[in-house]
Order: structure tokens, then C-alpha cells, then sequence
């Protein structure tokens, strides 16, 4: 059903229009100012549309007029379907106009508007998704609302413009009944977690979330529950830790199905790499085909992370792939990374994607293509509306030999069918690109780099890293004001030169996690700085005292019905999650207690809903794990440069141990500055001159090692 339909749904090829004559006579509304291309894509609708603000606000209350808050995102499938049957039919435009407030809000933007009023419909409906339409007083309380409304009555839901009379009489006519439904949800959305969970922080919780991922894991397919299946990278990555703990094959044996299986479907670009959204069938083959970063990021980390967990060649080559695409499509001339492709070129789903098999002939060759089409099962019914998405049922050995061909033979073809079909693809109608640059979802992707360049030995992903930290901390960080608490103020949104919104707790978490992830690539300590500034203002501006854990908005945020807290990974990790684990690395690092606290505090109170519901809490697994230890604090005193210290580093670069800090000190006052702000690095003496290793745990510290074998003995736990 319509309303169901999971986020991501890709949408016909739009552009950004800026000129009255791509439009008609049609006006400008006052979208036409904003950035967002979300907002952007609905600036010539006759409605007369507000973006969320007190111009919109203030006019409800002196109106008394009621608002209708729309609130989507650029890749949404039917968020468009909305536009075109509602939003810019003349006579619905004029029902709004006369009876509404409209706003407009791009939910990438306005994270906390688009959590308060999903819990709100989710309320009133038992189900949320976008577009999300709801009615709100003109104070912000919402009264009614929903997903879709059809522009005929049809899935048994009423007209739109019959719910828009209905709902402005009822405003008009039954205002004590609107007012008491409106108390009853503001109550429920000003029900803030209390979190004083039950149960202990101990190794058994790992157990016991083993159990539960297995009970919901597809065995045949990978992956978690039934069709749509979304990737879930947070929850794989959970699952390679509890392998790292335990040395149970069960939970390894999960996360090596679920990535074969994944990279081997359609939901993976098999010719430009990257991840599409999420897959409409238990078996990967058919995507939703926008690309988002954030799921990019998290799948090139965790296959980065597998890759180092088992050797296996296949994973390292997705990693890479999907980073090259990133380089290639999504990351600007400044170095910020870019948020969405779309779904759809040229008004149909998937076209950029899809082939047939005269195309694939018509490229590669009568002998060429019949091979390339048997490893990519190109058919002439195909998998897709009469094309066909490439992928990879079979192995490569199993089509070398139905075909009668050498396994070197048959992969010299798909090498070189992959490059020709790649670049003929170059040559279509690409789908669209949302360009903001979101600092959180910036965080996910430059910790990804960072960690990719020092483990697969790429330059250029350290090189993009830097360039993406210099970016973000140039144009979306700013000093706090006179009397703030905290370290740097950080903004969520960059497009077009202007960067906009307060920074949310995602915001913070997100990209200090990056930063540190930095340092451990580059040993600058400026990035570590950085980190801890972020850090501090978490702290001052997000904590909640009472409750315990993080809200999602800064104490100088703008008043709204309710300060939103999000305990809960979804797309993308929560930032509670997040911080948590940041702020137990950076206590790590420095043994400042004060940052420790608030992230053990709210693990313990999360621990009985961890177990319980591990699909839930897939980050925050990774910080109990980290919290519960060992943790591995690495200390190498050296130059990078030089080989002796670069030996070293690689042990540890080239390793899976999720649970360790790294530092670097230099020889010099370069390394007496460092220490000075990382007590890990202090009385850290080279041996015989030469680069050493210190690897300790809660600070007491082995004897330190020259010899890169002697380091690895220590790592193993074997020195």
C-alpha cells in the first residue's frame, strides 16, 4: 500500500527549476528562495507554499488558520506521485491556500520536525512514511494526519481535497473536540525516555543478541525478516564484533551470507559500484535504485570491516568500488560528499541501470556478449519490466564450465565487458543528484575514507578525507557565542554557498566519530582537537541531565511541541548511539572520566533493551562491546614515514580489531605537543632508536616491541 512504502523510493527525473518559463505562467512560490532541492522541486506549485519558520507560524495564529505540514525528501517516490495529482492541480492548490498554512519541510534538513511528527502519525495511524502529511494548530500541536492521500478516494482513504474540507470544518466547527485530540498527542510526544532500563552490562548481553539476530536472519538469502529487505549494515557490523568475541562461526557465517548475497544482486551497481537503497525481493535482485550516502558509507565500512575479518579478496573489491563511486559521483569539487542520486532518468524507474540482451551483443560481440549475458543473467524476458538488472546468480566457475570456456577466458570477458558497458553507460541520461551536503551523513562517509586508506593502502581515499574535513570544519563549523558552553557550533546543511540549521546530535556524533577516524589515518592533531571540541559541546548542549543519554536538538535550538531524543539505529545510526561510543574512545585517549560517564550511563541503562531487541541497537552493540573491552590502546613512536614505524602501523591497519585506540607520536616537540593532549602517548620512549610499539589496556602497558611479528603477538593476545 501506498502509505507503507518504505523511505527511499526513487521518483521521474527532475531538475532544479530556477526560470518562470520552465514552468509555464506559474509564479514562484516562496520555496523559490530556499536550497534544498526537495524544496526546490515544488517552488512552482500554485500552492502557496511557507518553508517551516516563524513567517509561517505567525501567520497560522494571526489567521487562526490551521497548517498543513508536508514533509519529504528528494528521492521519494510518492512524495512526487503526491505532487503531481495534489500540488499542482489548480482547484486542490486553491483549497489550501484558502483553508491552510502549507509548509513545506525536506526531512534530510529538518530532522527533529520530521521525528516529532512520524511519532505523531505513527500515533494516530500505526504506520509512517513519506510523504507525511499532517494537521497541526497554530501553535505546532498536530491533530490529524497521515502518509499519502490519493487525489480520488481509492486504498479505502478518502479524496486529499475531501480530507481538506473535512479537517477544516472540523477546525472550524469542533474546535474543543480538535483541541482535546491535539492535548491528548502532545502529551504522548512529550513523553521523553526515561532511561533507568533493567539488566546488567556483562559479556552474556552478546549472547543473547546472537539469539536473537538468528532468529529473524533468512538463511537461504541472508539478510533480516522478509521482503522489502534492507541492508542493515549497522547490525552485520554488530554481528562481526560478537564473532571477534566469541569465535562462534554462527554469527560470522550471518554476516558472510548477507554480503555475498548483497554484492551478488541487483541492489549492488554490478558496472559502477555503489549500493542502491534497499531491495524490493527477499533476494537482493530488484532495488529501489536511488543511491543514498549514508548507506554507502556504512556497506563500503563494513565490508572494509569483513575484508580485514577474513581475507576474502570479494570484499575488499566492494569496499573499493563502492568508494570509487562515491569519488566519481557524490563527492563535490570542495570536497563535501553529496546526498542522493535518484531513482529514475528520462520519467522511468531504472532505465540508467537496465539492459537487454541485443544491447549487451550489440556491444560486446556475438561470443563476448552470450558469455557476459550468461554470467549476468541478461535474458531476453529479463527480471525487470522486459530489461534486465545485472547480477550474479551463479559462479563464475559454474558458467565457465555450462559454456565450455576457461575460468580465465570467461573472467577476461567480464572485465572487459564491464569497462565497455560501463562507459556506453556514461553516455545516458544520468538520474538526478540531491547536492546538499549534510555534516552527519558527511561523518559516516569521511570515517569510511579514512579507515579505507590506511587499510587498503589508498592515497586517494586519504587525500578525500582530508579534503572533506577541511570542507565541513571550514564551512559548517562556527566558534559558539559568549557564555556557550561546549567547544564548536556545527550546522546541519551546505548547498550552494549557504549553510543552514542548527546542528543536530547526529550532526555532532557523526562527524567527531569521523574525525577521530582521521587522526588514526593521518596522526594530524588537529583532527583530534577537532573531535574533542565537538565533543564538549555535545555535552554541554545535548545532555539531558534528568533522563540521561542525548536529545537529538542543542539547548538553543528553536522551541517545538517537544524535544526529540532517538535511542533507536534506523537508516542511519542513532546519535545516541554514536556519541556514545565517541565519547568512550575519547576517554580512551585521554582518561578524562567526565567523558566517560554519560556514555556508560546510558549503556547500562540500555543494556535489558539491547538484548531484548538487538535489531534495534546494532551501533550501541558496537559501543558495549568497545566499553566492556579489552580495548587495545596502541601507542607507536616513530616517524610515519620512515619504514620502521610504517611496518608497525601496518600490523594494525591491516587487522580487525574494532576495539582499539591508535595514537602517534613524532620524535620532537611535534610529539611533545601530542602528548600533551593525549596522555596515551605519554613516557613513550623510542628503543635503540627506533620506531616502538606500546600496547596497553586501561593503561598498563606490555613491554614495548621494535619488531612488527612481536606486535602482532601482542594484538593476538599472545605477548
Amino acid at each position: 500500500m501506498a502509505t507503507q512504502t518504505p523511505a527511499g523510493a526513487g521518483h521521474p527525473e527532475r531538475t532544479e527549476q530556477t526560470e518562470p518559463s520552465a514552468h509555464g505562467e506559474r509564479r514562484p512560490n516562496r520555496l523559490a528562495q530556499e536550497t534544498s532541492p526537495y524544496l526546490l522541486q515544488h517552488a512552482y506549485n500554485p500552492v502557496d507554499w511557507y518553508p517551516w519558520g516563524p513567517e509561517a507560524l505567525e501567520k497560522a495564529r494571526r489567521e487562526d488558520k490551521p497548517i498543513l505540514l508536508s514533509i519529504g525528501y528528494s528521492a521519494c517516490h510518492w512524495c512526487h506521485v503526491m505532487e503531481r495529482e495534489s500540488f499542482e492541480d489548480e482547484e486542490t492548490a486553491r483549497l489550501m491556500n484558502e483553508l491552510y498554512v502549507p509548509i513545506k519541510v525536506d526531512r534530510e534538513e529538518r530532522p527533529d520536525l520530521d521525528a516529532i511528527y512520524m511519532e505523531a502519525v505513527q500515533a494516530l495511524t500505526q504506520h509512517g512514511g513519506w510523504p507525511m502529511t499532517v494537521f497541526l494548530l497554530p501553535d505546532g500541536t498536530p491533530f490529524y494526519g497521515g502518509t499519502y492521500f490519493p487525489a480520488t478516494p481509492k486504498y479505502g482513504m478518502p479524496s486529499f481535497r475531501q480530507l481538506l474540507a473535512g479537517v477544516a470544518s472540523a477546525y472550524r466547527e469542533r474546535r474543543g473536540d480538535v483541541q482535546r485530540g491535539a492535548d491528548q498527542l502532545r502529551n504522548v510526544l512529550q513523553q521523553t525516555p526515561q532511561l533507568q532500563g533493567q539488566g546488567g552490562l556483562t559479556p552474556a548481553i552478546f549472547e543473547q543478541a546472537e539469539r536473537a539476530y538468528a532468529q529473524s536472519f533468512d538463511p537461504a538469502e541472508g539478510g533480516f525478516g522478509r521482503a522489502p529487505k534492507f541492508p542493515q549494515p549497522m547490525n552485520l557490523d554488530a554481528l562481526l564484533r560478537i564473532w571477534r568475541r566469541t569465535g562462534k562461526g554462527q554469527s560470522l557465517h550471518m554476516v558472510r551470507l548477507t554480503l555475498d548475497k548483497m554484492a551478488q544482486g541487483g541492489m549492488y551497481d554490478q558496472l559502477g559500484g555503489g549500493f542502491h537503497r534497499y531491495s524490493v525481493d527477499e533476494r537482493w535482485l530488484v532495488p529501489h535504485f536511488e543511491k543514498m550516502l549514508y548507506d554507502n558509507a556504512q556497506l563500503a565500512n563494513v565490508y572494509l570491516h569483513a575484508f580485514l575479518a577474513t581475507g576474502e579478496p570479494f570484499y575488499r573489491r566492494v569496499c573499493s568500488e563502492t568508494l570509487d563511486y562515491v569519488l566519481r559521483e557524490m563527492t563535490s569539487p570542495q570536497g563535501g560528499f553529496y546526498s542522493t542520486q535518484d531513482a529514475d532518468s528520462e520519467g522511468e524507474e531504472g532505465k540508467f541501470f537496465v539492459w537487454t540482451p541485443a544491447e549487451v551483443t550489440a556491444l560486446l560481440g556475438e561470443e563476448d556478449g552470450a558469455l557476459f549475458c550468461a554470467y549476468f543473467d541478461v535474458t531476453v524476458r529479463g527480471n525487470f519490466e522486459g530489461s534486465n538488472i545485472l547480477h550474479t546468480p551463479r559462479p563464475l566457475d559454474a558458467v565457465a564450465g555450462e559454456r565450455g570456456v576457461p575460468e580465465s577466458h570467461l573472467q577476461e570477458v567480464i572485465d572487459r565487458g564491464r569497462g565497455v558497458l560501463f562507459q556506453v553507460r556514461e553516455g545516458r541520461v544520468k538520474p538526478g543528484r540531491d547536492e546538499k551536503i549534510l555534516t552527519a551523513w558527511n561523518g559516516l562517509m569521511l570515517r569510511t575514507f579514512a579507515e579505507a586508506a590506511v587499510a587498503l593502502q589508498r592515497e586517494d581515499y586519504r587525500a578525500a578525507a582530508v579534503a572533506n574535513a577541511e570542507f565541513v570544519l571550514d564551512k559548517l563549523r562556527a566558534p559558539l557565542g559568549p557564555g556557550e558552553a561546549g567547544g564548536w557550533r556545527l550546522l546541519r546543511s551546505y548547498k550552494d554557498g549557504q549553510a543552514k540549521f542548527n546542528g543536530y546530535l547526529e550532526d555532532y556524533a557523526c562527524y567527531a566519530d569521523g574525525l577521530l577516524a582521521l587522526y588514526e589515518a593521518t596522526f594530524d592533531l588537529r583532527w583530534f582537537e577537532a573531535a574533542q571540541g565537538l565533543a564538549e559541546t555535545m555535552i554541554a548542549q545535548f545532555k539531558d541531565e534528568a533522563g540521561g543519554g542525548f536529545f537529538d536538538t542543542s539547548t538553543d535550538h528553536e522551541t517545538l511541541v517537544t524535544r526529540p531524543k532517538d535511542l533507536y539505529d534506523n537508516a542511519t545510526p542513532s546519535g545516541n548511539a554514536v556519541a556514545a561510543d565517541v565519547l568512550l574512545r575519547l576517554a580512551t585517549y585521554t582518561g578524562n572520566a567526565a567523558l566517560r560517564e554519560p556514555a556508560e550511563g546510558l549503556l547500562q541503562a540500555l543494556a535489558g533493551a539491547i538484548a531484548q531487541h538487538p535489531t534495534a541497537f546494532g551501533r550501541l552493540l558496537g559501543a558495549v562491546d568497545f566499553a566492556l573491552g579489552p580495548t587495545k590502546e596502541i601507542a607507536i613512536v616513530g616517524q610515519p614515514e620512515r619504514a620502521d614505524a610504517r611496518a608497525l602501523l601496518d600490523v594494525v591497519f591491516q587487522r580487525y580489531l574494532p576495539n582499539r585506540v591508535l595514537a602517534l607520536r613524532r620524535p620532537g616537540p611535534e610529539g611533545e605537543a601530542a602528548a600533551a593532549r593525549i596522555p596515551l602517548l605519554t613516557d613513550r620512549p623510542q628503543q635503540d632508536g627506533r620506531a616502538t610499539a606500546y600496547v596497553c589496556e586501561h593503561f598498563t602497558c606490555q613491554l614495548p616491541v621494535t619488531e612488527p611479528e612481536a606486535l602482532v603477538r601482542q594484538l593476538e593476545g599472545q605477548g
